[in-house]
């Protein structure tokens, strides 16, 4: 299966994503199979450039984008429906699961 999904770039502490094509159980840092965008949460506001065709055409080939390339997707007009609930990974999130489930 294809996914569209976000790849960190960048020096320590100063990241930015890259919104790559890949198979979903590949290596995230690994080969793309293409490159349709970058997204630079630090800058005031934050920079999204996206190739809205390509993306179009891999999702229209059966590419699923992840939730937050979804919720990104949605935010700036390239795909339409509702957004979807994003879940974490990191410490923060674990922390946050288990908070709820108490």
């Amino acid at each position: 299966m294809v996914v569209i999904r976000l790849t960190r770039v960048g020096k320590k502490k100063q990241p930015t994503y890259r919104l790559v094509v890949q198979e979903k159980h590949q290596d995230p840092w690994g080969k793309a199979m293409d490159i349709v965008g970058n997204y630079n949460p630090r800058t005031t506001p934050k920079t999204v450039v996206l190739k809205a065709e390509r993306i179009k055409e891999w999702i229209s080939k059966g590419a699923q984008p992840s939730p937050a390339v979804h919720n990104l997707l949605l935010t700036h007009k390239v795909i339409e429906g509702e957004k979807v609930a994003v879940t974490t990974t990191g410490k923060s999130g674990a922390k946050a699961a288990e908070a709820k489930a108490a």
